[in-house]
């Protein structure tokens, strides 16, 4: 039954991974631990955000923002290597580093609610032809400040630890991309790379057993399901909406942390 119970929650996750191309992991990480144990969930899980960011890229390479794919890639992967070691040396306090990394998922996705609601509200009663570029939603783009360096260092060490990193990157390109489309199929570029030297390190580590193996397999079509609905209910989804899905799911994904 557990191991049912496992392949719904893949099917559920992956139809918002299909949607937003995040949040599929870090939703279903926290259930999956108590269905099938984190040796078993966090290799299966991580094996199919790969699949998941093939499938979203496939057919969309050109809307990759390869220069924010470069940035994100470097700075994530140094910090996945010291979140892998501060796995080890942490054991025994997961509770305390999922509750701290709930509280912050929690804050940005309220934040960017809150400044949505205050962006909609002021944009009341001007016209289009008055405000900046911003205000007419038109993209500008923006350089990486040192912040961003360590939001995005940050994000690989929590991804290299738990392959739940996709809340702090969601920060950073909500902020660097021009479209629902370039921020999708970016994002989802990023877990290809990612999560395949997080795939490496859990093969040395002795995660993949002949039964980590059959799960894997059997996992594949709850995957391709969820992305297959995903995918339908994305193409009908504005900018705006898909901007508010987004943040609120960071939120319902800070709270499935907290209560893990």
């Amino acid at each position: 039954m557990s191991e049912a119970l496992f392949y719904l929650v893949i099917f559920l996750s992956n139809i918002i991974q299909g949607i937003t191309g995040f949040a599929g992991t870090i939703l279903a990480m926290p259930f999956s631990i108590h269905l099938v144990g984190y040796d078993v969930a966090k290799p299966v899980l991580n094996v199919l955000g790969i699949v998941a960011g093939v499938y979203v890229v496939t057919g969309g390479r050109r809307n990759v923002n390869v220069r924010e794919l470069k940035r994100v890639s470097i700075y994530m992967a140094a910090g996945i290597a010291a979140g892998i070691l501060l796995k080890h040396v942490l054991t025994g306090y997961d509770r305390i580093l999922y509750l701290l990394l709930g509280l912050f998922v929690i804050f940005i996705g309220g934040r960017g609610l809150i400044s949505m609601i205050k962006y909609a509200v002021e944009s009341r009663g001007k016209t289009g032809a008055k405000g900046g570029r911003e205000e007419r939603g038109e993209y500008i783009e923006k350089g990486i400040t040192g912040g961003d360096r360590c939001l995005l260092m940050t994000a690989g060490v929590v991804h290299g630890m738990f392959v739940s990193g996709g809340p702090l990157i969601i920060s950073y390109l909500s902020q660097h991309t021009k479209s629902k489309e370039e921020f999708r199929r970016t994002v989802s570029a990023v877990w290809i790379i990612l999560n395949s030297i997080i795939l490496a390190s859990d093969i040395m580590a002795g995660y993949y057993t002949a039964e980590t193996i059959r799960i894997q397999l059997f996992s594949l079509p709850a995957l391709y399901g969820g992305m297959l609905v995903g995918g339908v209910l994305y193409r009908h989804m504005s900018q705006t909406l898909f901007t508010v899905l987004t943040y609120v799911l960071l939120c319902l994904a800070g709270l499935s942390l907290l209560f893990k």
